[in-house]
C-alpha cells in the first residue's frame, strides 16, 4: 500500500476551457482545505478561490472529493478543476507540490487502481487502449474491455481449469487408483472442452489486436502484376512508382490507411522472381520477410498469366487473398468468393473491384456494426494464451500418450498461471513496470 501522495495534471497539455489536476493518498483532502479552503463532501462539487501560502488568488473553479474506498483509485481522491491554461495549471500545480506530495509517473494511478484491487490489469490496460483509440470500432472494443468483458471471459477459463486440476490433482492422492483415474472420459472431455474454449479466446483476441495495432497487410506476387498499382489505389494516392518494366519495386513501401476508422498498414514489396540482379535479390529476400510477419497476404495475380506456382511457397499459417488483377484487359466485371480461399477479381488500373477488396479486408479485421462480443487485446494476451494452449497440449499427450498423472496436473497448473498473467493475479513486478510505463500522466 502506498503511504505518499501523488499529483498530476490530467488533461492534455495545450489551451482548453477546462484543466484538471488530479490528487491521490492520505494527504489529499488536507491539500484540499489548504489550497481552496475546505474539503467539500464526497461527491459534491465546490465552486471557489484556489490560493498559495500567501493567500493570493491563482485561480477559481471547482474542487471534488472522492472519498476512500469510492475513489477510482482506492484512495482519497481530490480533483481541481481549474481553467485549461497551461500556466494557470503548472502555478497551481507547483503550489500543490510545496506540501509533501509528489509528481505521479506514468499510469500511477491507475496502477494504484490495480493494486488496491478496483480494476484487473487487463481493465487498467483498457483505459490506456480507450485513450489511444484512433477509431470508433476500437474505443467501443476497448470501452467494453473496461467494463470487464474480457476478464470475465479469462476467469470463466480459469475456473474450469480450476475444477479440472482439482479431479486430477485429487485423484493423485490415490496412487492405487491412478490407472482407473487416467482412463476417466470425464477428464479426457473436459480437457478438449478447456482447449476448444481457449482457442475461441484466442480467436477473438487477435481480432481485438487488430483493432488496437491494425492489421499488416503484405501485397506479394510476380513482377508486373500490378502490386503497386493495387498500393496507389488502396492509399488513394501514387505512392509506388508504375511502369510497365518488371522489377520495378525493389524495396518495401508502406503506407498506412483506415478503412472505416480500423486502422490499416500496407507493405508493397519485390516482385517474387529469381534474378541475377544483386539489387533485386534483396528486395526479394526482404519481400520474403516481410510475407512471414504479415497479418494478412495480398498475392496479386495477372489475370492474363494465371500463375500460382510462387503461391505455394507462401507461409500456410498466414490469410491469403488472391488478387487477380488486370479484368479490365479480358471485360471481365469485379467479384469476390470467400469460399475455401478467398479470390477477387478487380482492376488497379480503374479501380473497378477496389471497395470489394476494401470490404474484404474490413472483413478479415472482425469489423462488425454491432460490437457486442468484442474486446481489445494486446500482444502480451495473446502470448500468454499460446503459452496456455501450448501447456495444455502437454496436459493431453501425458493424459493419453504417457499416461502420466503427476505431469498431466502440472501442465494444467502452468496453464492456469498463463491465464492469470492475464489479468495480473500471477504477474511480476517487472510486467507491471512496463506496462504503466506507457500510461500518460495522470492516469
Amino acid at each position: 500500500m502506498n503511504n505518499d501522495t501523488i499529483v498530476a495534471i490530467a488533461t492534455p497539455s495545450g489551451q482548453g476551457g477546462v484543466g484538471i489536476i488530479r490528487l491521490s493518498g492520505p494527504k489529499s483532502a488536507e491539500i484540499a482545505k489548504l489550497i481552496s479552503g475546505s474539503c467539500p463532501a464526497p461527491r459534491y462539487a465546490q465552486y471557489g478561490d484556489f490560493k498559495d501560502q500567501s493567500n493570493s488568488i491563482i485561480d477559481s473553479g471547482l474542487t471534488l472529493y472522492f472519498k476512500k474506498p469510492a475513489s477510482f483509485t482506492g484512495e482519497d481522491v481530490i480533483e481541481f478543476h481549474a481553467h485549461g491554461g497551461p500556466v494557470v495549471l503548472d502555478i497551481l500545480l507547483k503550489e500543490i507540490l510545496k506540501h509533501d506530495v509528489r509528481p505521479a509517473r506514468a499510469g500511477e494511478f491507475s496502477e494504484r487502481a490495480f493494486l488496491n484491487d478496483k480494476i484487473d490489469l487487463t481493465q487498467a490496460e483498457a483505459i490506456a487502449d480507450l485513450i489511444a483509440a484512433d477509431s470508433e470500432q476500437a474505443a467501443r472494443a476497448a470501452s467494453r474491455s473496461m467494463q470487464g468483458e474480457f476478464s470475465a471471459v479469462i476467469h470463466k477459463l480459469v475456473e474450469e481449469l480450476i475444477q479440472l486440476r482439482v479431479h486430477v490433482e485429487s485423484a493423485l492422492d490415490f496412487p492405487e487408483e491412478e490407472i482407473d483415474f487416467l482412463a476417466d472420459d470425464a477428464i479426457a472431455e473436459k480437457l478438449v472442452s478447456v482447449k476448444q474454449k481457449i482457442a475461441e479466446v484466442k480467436k477473438s483476441a487477435q481480432q481485438g489486436r487488430l483493432l488496437k495495432e491494425g492489421m499488416t497487410v503484405v501485397i506479394a506476387g510476380k513482377p508486373n502484376a500490378g502490386k503497386s498499382s493495387l498500393l496507389n489505389q488502396l492509399a488513394g494516392q501514387d505512392t509506388a512508382i508504375v511502369t510497365d518494366i518488371p522489377g520495378t519495386t525493389r524495396d518495401t513501401l508502406r503506407e498506412h490507411i483506415q478503412i472505416d476508422g480500423l486502422p490499416l498498414h500496407i507493405i508493397d514489396t519485390a516482385g517474387l522472381r529469381d534474378s541475377d540482379d544483386v539489387v533485386e535479390q534483396e528486395g526479394v529476400k526482404r519481400a520474403r520477410q516481410m510475407i512471414e510477419n504479415a497479418d494478412r497476404i495480398l498475392f496479386v495475380v495477372d489475370i492474363n498469366d494465371d500463375e500460382k506456382s510462387i503461391q505455394e511457397t507462401l507461409p500456410k499459417d498466414i490469410g491469403v487473398t488472391t488478387v487477380f488483377n488486370k479484368i479490365d484487359t479480358v471485360n471481365r466485371t469485379s467479384e469476390i468468393t470467400e469460399a475455401e480461399q478467398a479470390a477477387i477479381y478487380l482492376s488497379a488500373k480503374t479501380g473497378e473491384g477496389i471497395e470489394l477488396l476494401k470490404q474484404h479486408l474490413k472483413k478479415c479485421m472482425g469489423y462488425k456494426q454491432k460490437t457486442e462480443g468484442q474486446f481489445i487485446a494486446r500482444r502480451r494476451h495473446l502470448d500468454a494464451i499460446d503459452i496456455a494452449e501450448e501447456h495444455l497440449n502437454f496436459a493431453d499427450k501425458n493424459l493419453h500418450e504417457l499416461k502420466a498423472g503427476e505431469l498431466l496436473a502440472e501442465e494444467l497448473r502452468f496453464a492456469q498461471q498463463a491465464l492469470s498473467s492475464i489479468t495480473g493475479e500471477f504477474s511480476s513486478d517487472d510486467l507491471l513496470g512496463r506496462i504503466f510505463s506507457d500510461f500518460c500522466i495522470g492516469k
